[in-house]
């Protein structure tokens, strides 16, 4: 915070100040003043080294500086300061003396000297070279870097973040092209000076560069303007084929179809495409930080596994961004999140994102179907609803985000998406049915996220919305008791899924002995034999990524596998006296269906062998959706463009 203004204002302002300089705190009505000007150096990113020199006015006094702890969208104290290193502070060409906050780990503080008007910063950012999620994981390659600005940076406490003004200047490796929303002011051969913006909106606007470089124009001669920009580690990763091309050109179509108005002045979808990196993606306001497999265009099954990838981002500049939770709207990044409204926030999302991955014909209304169907099993898969409610996995988001995939099914992980699809797949059926037919959650939609000139996009304003806000527009699209049906989807158990969505929709959950094209494509790409619906286990396929083909990766809970002894973490050597492979597992699987016969199944436990004998006769388990006779079909008008 500003010492200089706290010598000059009477003690109770003084005090005021200080309550600023905590976490969570930050005044709102305060301005830095000054522009910081932060320089990041990518030319060493190849062995994943970000050099960062900032410079940050101040004036004399003590001087508390913060590195971004929680991250929107990675709703968790997630900033990977463990990153920085060497950091050195200068004034005047001077060392300033610095240390840790003994409360805050993401903060030092120091005395500026008399005199100081400008503070220099210089560090190096360790980029991970291991798994992790979002910023944790590995995000640069000797062909390519994905910077999230949240990494390299440090801002004074005690003021909005909103209201710090800051100039970034980017330089890549010779040869490399970049992409980002921010706007550039200006260029040479491998550098950029950008416009000056807020913190906030800076941390909002990722930056991608790379050697192997496609830019798409996914609305041509439309405004606001939407573009794909690809990079690849190597350039036949970036094969998009023309009918790909269509298929994104139409989810913007279907996007501002689905919600009525476009609150940004531009987007850029910024896809890397690489074996090397974690895969996810990241939400912004008028940008996404979207990693994929190198073969996400190339391979038709992993195009087919995750085509709603960029869909699910680009609803969340919608719902997420402009829209907000009110406990996920706060002022700096420093003060903790409430994400008791992920159901909201993901689920949503999720559900939305699925529905114009069908409407852009990414997906047929079939595979739609197929999805779900895997949606549902999974759901109603899952022991652990007889304890944990789904609001409770949105609660506790910060903690399951990094959760263990052992005994996913029993503690429950992040199942605001997959079940908050559920849900919403609910409501938007009812309104159906309440209505008849004359409305769907599309007309919620056009009224919640309907674009209001009280909120700029210049600065980045969230306008944050609460659940009384969700009921309220509930009740104006269709009349129901929509506050007591949220409250009992969200905050009970139950041992089921809710299903009733695809039922109303004239639909129902089956399980057949052979899996859709949808499942194989799935199991390939995450490199698994999933049986939870029939032996009650998952087991790695996987030669690459630490793993080891035969490691079980989770059990359902009191299920087949479960009551023979199989935990988590075990190793399947041979099934019926036959070395592990997916195959052999599947002829198991089927002769013991024939012969009313167990499994033996010899494990490995750490350093010890046993063999388990597995009671389970009823053959394969497949999830799909079948017609219920006589009813509506509501799920294929869902699934339609419009």
């Amino acid at each position: 915070m500003n010492v200089y203004l706290k010598r000059a204002v009477p003690l109770l302002f003084t005090v005021i100040l200080s309550m600023a300089s905590q976490p969570g705190q930050a005044q709102s009505h305060l301005v830095y003043p000054g522009t910081l000007l932060l320089k990041v150096d990518l030319t060493d990113a190849a062995r994943r080294i970000y050099r960062v020199q900032e410079s940050i006015p101040v004036t004399p006094g003590p001087l508390k500086l913060s590195y971004p702890k929680w991250i929107p969208g990675e709703h968790g104290p997630t900033g990977p300061i463990q990153g920085v290193t060497g950091m050195k502070i200068h004034a005047a060409g001077k060392p300033v003396a610095w240390r840790r906050d003994l409360d805050d780990m993401y903060s030092v503080v120091l005395d500026v000297p008399e005199g100081v008007s400008v503070l220099t910063l210089d560090f190096e950012f360790l980029s991970p070279v291991g798994g992790g999620n979002f910023g944790a994981g590995i995000s640069s390659t000797p062909r390519m870097v994905m910077l999230e600005w949240n990494q390299v940076l440090f801002y004074p406490a005690g003021y909005p973040t909103a209201s710090i003004s800051i100039t970034p200047d980017i330089q890549v490796p010779p040869g490399w092209k970049f992409a980002t929303a921010l706007e550039t002011q200006a260029s040479g051969a491998n550098t950029a000076r950008f416009k000056t913006v807020s913190v906030n909106e800076l941390i909002d606007s990722p930056l991608a560069a790379g050697l192997h470089y496609r830019r798409i124009d996914l609305a041509p001669g439309a405004s606001p303007a939407v573009f794909l920009t690809l990079f690849g580690d190597r350039s036949q990763n970036l094969n998009i084929s023309q009918a790909q091309i269509t298929h994104h050109q139409a989810l913007i179509q279907q996007a501002v179809a689905l919600f009525g108005s476009q609150h940004y002045d531009h987007y850029d979808f910024l896809l890397a495409l690489s074996k090397e990196t974690n895969h996810f993606g990241l939400e912004h306001y008028q940008s996404s930080d979207d990693r994929a497999q190198a073969d996400f265009f190339t391979s038709p099954g992993a195009y087919l596994a995750d085509p709603a990838l960029l869909a699910h981002e680009y609803v969340h500049s919608w719902n997420g961004k402009f829209r907000r939770p009110a406990g996920l709207a706060t002022t700096d990044f420093g003060s903790p999140m409430k994400a008791d409204l992920l159901w909201v926030y993901e689920g949503l999302t999720n559900y939305l994102g699925e529905v114009l991955a069908a409407r852009s014909g990414m997906w047929s209304a079939e595979q739609y179907r197929d999805n779900l169907a895997i949606t549902a099993a999974n759901m109603d898969h899952r022991p652990g609803r007889s304890w944990r409610p789904l609001r409770d996995t949105a609660d506790q988001a910060q903690i399951l985000y990094n959760a263990p995939q052992a005994w996913a099914n029993y503690r429950r992980g992040t199942d605001f998406y997959a079940e908050g699809s559920l849900v919403w797949l609910d409501i938007d059926t009812r309104i159906r049915e309440l209505s008849g037919g004359k409305k769907s959650l599309d007309d919620y939609l056009k009224v919640f996220y309907a674009k209001d000139p009280q909120f700029s996009r210049t600065s980045h304003d969230v306008k944050p919305y609460t659940v009384e806000e969700v009921v309220a527009t509930l009740n104006a699209t269709e009349a129901y008791d929509w506050a007591g049906y949220l409250k009992n989807r969200t905050e009970t158990v139950s041992e089921r899924a809710p299903l009733e969505g695809i039922s109303r929709g004239g639909w129902q959950l089956t399980y057949t002995d052979t899996p859709t094209e949808l499942y194989k494509a799935l199991e390939k790409e995450r490199k698994t034999v999933n049986l939870m619906y029939s032996l009650g286990f998952i087991v790695s396929n996987d030669t690459e990524h630490g793993r080891e083909p035969g490691e079980v990766m989770d059990v359902l809970w009191n299920g087949p596998a479960f009551a023979s002894g199989m935990a988590p973490g075990m190793k399947i050597i041979a099934i019926n006296g036959e070395a592990f492979d997916a195959e052999a597992l599947e002829v198991a699987l089927k002769q013991a269906q024939k012969d009313k016969a167990p499994l033996d199944i010899l494990v490995q436990n750490l350093s010890y062998f046993s063999t388990l004998h597995l009671q389970y006769t009823d053959g394969p388990k497949y999830p799909r959706l079948t017609r219920i006779v006589n009813t509506p079909d509501l799920l294929t008008p869902i699934a339609s463009a419009r």
